[in-house]
């Protein structure tokens, strides 16, 4: 018999006959769900009515309360998802509630089909509706948000209210975590919801545990959870496993959601029968560390191997430095939570702080296909783009690190969450930065990427106010939409090209098409979603639309803007981005300008500044340093002109100065606009959208 056949031999005798043994022994609650391998819960969670909180567990091993998914079970919540869904009944809501958990007020519950606005919401309404599309809910479809007051200091929603609030259908839920370290910021959960569970009674907490008393949401009944002390790992009840010496890699997280080997209470067991089932988990542990061990350096050596082929040039970190560098994913260094994944702070081998995103859905197992793409965002190269600094590819996980910007987002700074606000000139350079970046990856990368998801949160600032565009093309790493209702990389609502619904298809104009919100944005300050506004109004491109063609535009011109207006030029030349954001915001895609034009026409109007005559501008245009072409300037209103020329955009973009600018610059400036493509005046393309 040979060694092979030896070790698998025990490895059956270990994965099958011990935890027969081991099942025997245990109470009647059952405490896993699905096979191979199962999912386990700690005390006081379990699969059947002998278990003190029971759970469902579906034919395929998912974790459920009632119809809706868990996503993780701690010491004091539990997450469930909530998937949006039109007219689905607010009594829904009630089996969320039992004698032993119900909806944290750390809630925000969205309902439709009310008779009247609620107030209580204490997450922004940009928040919510910038993170979900309502799809097709009809005209009733308006999102309604039901938080508990800060004032009420209630631990749990109250059901009454909720049903009473006037609202017929449950939407869906967004759950709030602050993100601790005395930051005000929070990190939103979208469509899912927090459930804080207890034990009716005492405290019935075992040693070395904590015990919090719990005011339970059904008819004023105590209830209570223990906890472990720091340096113990356990479920910290008496009824249960109590709390033991935590080893270095297990934390009361780990344990709680059964990663760190521990199984359910265990009866009195005859010693020999205990000592000969260690010895053979014993031996089937060391087989199984063995061959993991092996197929560790077999993928590490793939992965190099991989790497050198595909020639990537940044270094490619062990997942181990990773979670070392973001003290394993921990909350406390949490950045923000996007689209495509959750971002930490982080330090690697001691150097600067490092932006680490952990992209958090997969569509593809190729290490190869992940290999090419980030080859590609690599060799990405332009100073107004974040630039990628390292990887990981190891244990199925796919981590970018990148520059970190310790300015924080261009949307911070507009909504007075990091500043008092910004200049018009910073605000100015800002968007020519932006549209120059995202201008070169359309027409200097081949293939073509375009962004996708172009918002005033995905614009971050350097020390210097300097704009860097972040997420650019994260959507070629396999990452697809997964339903009609999504937060996903196809775009957020509010910057999202109307005709996407139409043809679900994204292009190059969609990119332009999210650019002129943000340039509405920027002018504004006003939020791209808000509920607070009337109902035609509550969309900030439909907003600013309107305002422009009845020639309004002050009315939402951001006022700390307004004081800044007593030298011409910042007056002037808002209306300048205006009348290009109106363009951009054209609903039919083939009538919005091409990226570079943006870009060309925001560094025009940016150089008009210090400019008081054509051969100024020229001058200046000869001398700047910057990655487009740009042309000249006058000072007249509704003046301003590009010839509309093919241009190559890899060869425009070639280099990052103004060598080739006499190629592209116009020849003469004159008071219409020469394509007919691009509308010659605001008066006109307004006259056209009133028509």
């Amino acid at each position: 018999m040979n060694t092979r056949t030896q070790t698998q031999k025990l490895l059956f005798f270990a994965i099958c006959i011990v935890p027969s043994i081991f099942t025997h022994a245990q109470t009647n609650c059952k405490g896993s769900c699905g096979f191979g391998p199962p999912k386990r819960l700690q005390y006081p969670f379990g699969f059947s009515p002998a278990c003190p909180i029971q759970l469902n567990c579906s034919g395929n091993g998912t974790v459920l309360i009632d119809e809706f998914p868990v996503q993780s079970v701690t010491a004091d919540a539990i997450l469930i998802t909530i998937p949006a869904k039109c007219d689905r009944p607010i009594k829904t809501l009630h089996r969320l509630f039992s004698s032993h958990y119900a909806p944290t007020s750390r809630n925000g519950i969205l309902l439709q089909n009310c008779t009247s606005p609620i107030r209580t919401c204490t997450i922004p309404s940009t928040s919510v509706q910038t993170h979900l599309e309502l799809g097709d809910c009809g005209p009733k479809g308006k999102i309604s948000c039901y938080s508990e007051g800060v004032e009420t200091k209630r631990e749990f929603i109250d059901y009454v209210n909720v049903t009473s609030s006037g609202c017929e259908s449950l939407f869906s839920a967004i759950s709030v975590e602050a993100l601790g370290n005395g930051s005000s910021a929070v990190a939103l959960d979208v469509q899912v919801v927090e459930l804080g569970w207890w034990l009716e009674g005492g405290c019935l907490c075992s040693q070395n545990a904590n015990c919090t008393e719990v005011m339970s949401s059904v008819e004023g009944r105590r209830g209570f959870r223990c906890r472990c002390l720091e340096g113990f790992v356990g479920d910290g009840y008496r009824a249960g496993l109590g709390c033991r010496k935590a080893s270095s890699s297990c934390n009361a997280g780990k344990y709680m959601s059964g990663q760190c080997g521990g199984t359910t209470r265990v009866g009195v067991l005859v010693g020999g029968i205990i000592a000969g089932a260690a010895l053979m988990v014993g031996v089937a542990l060391a087989c199984c560390f063995i061959r993991r061990r092996s197929k560790l350096k077999n993928r590490r050596r793939t992965t190099q191997r991989l790497s050198k082929a595909a020639g990537i040039s940044i270094p490619i970190y062990p997942y181990k430095e990773i979670e070392k560098a973001t003290n394993f994913f921990s909350d406390n260094q949490c950045l923000g939570t996007g689209a495509y994944g959750t971002v930490y702070a982080g330090k690697l081998n001691k150097e600067e702080w490092v932006a680490i995103k952990r992209i958090k859905h997969r569509d593809t197992n190729s290490i190869e296909q992940v290999m090419n793409e980030i080859k590609l965002l690599s060799s990405v190269s332009h100073p107004n783009l974040v630039r990628l600094l390292g990887c990981s590819i190891e244990k199925g996980e796919q981590i970018l690190v990148y520059e970190f910007m310790p300015n924080g987002t261009l949307s911070q700074h507009l909504h007075r969450e990091r500043s008092d606000g910004l200049t018009w000139p910073v605000r100015l350079t800002i968007a020519t930065e932006t549209a120059q970046a995202i201008a070169y990856l359309h027409s200097a990368m081949n293939p073509p990427i375009y962004h996708r998801d172009i918002k005033s949160s995905n614009i971050l600032l350097d020390n210097n106010f300097r704009s860097k565009v972040a997420d650019f093309g994260l959507s070629r790493l396999g990452l697809t939409e997964t339903s009609h209702i999504s937060t996903a990389p196809q775009g957020t609502p509010g910057y999202l090209d109307p005709q996407y619904h139409q043809h679900f298809h994204l292009s190059d104009k969609s990119d332009v098409y999210s650019l002129g919100v943000v340039l509405m944005e920027i002018i504004t300050a006003q939020k791209v979603v808000d509920f607070c506004r009337p109902q035609n109004e509550v969309n900030l491109a439909s907003l600013a639309m309107d305002r422009i063609v009845k020639g309004r535009l002050e009315d939402i011109i951001d006022p700390l803007l307004e004081l800044q207006t007593d030298d011409g030029w910042t007056l002037s030349s808002i209306h300048k981005v205006a009348e290009l954001a109106f363009r951009c915001l054209a609903y039919d895609r083939d009538m919005r300008p091409s990226m570079i034009e943006v870009a060309i026409m925001l560094e025009q109007i940016r150089l008009s500044r210090w400019a008081n005559s054509e051969e100024n501008v020229a001058a200046l245009l000869e001398t700047a340093s910057c990655s487009l072409s740009s042309s000249n300037v006058s000072e007249k209103p509704l003046s301003v002109t590009i010839q509309k020329v093919e241009l190559d955009g890899r060869d425009l973009f070639a280099q990052h100065s103004m060598d080739r600018v006499k190629d592209f610059s116009p020849i003469s400036v004159q008071d219409s606009w020469l394509s007919e493509q691009s509308s010659p005046s605001s008066n006109s393309l307004l006259g056209n959208a009133v028509q």
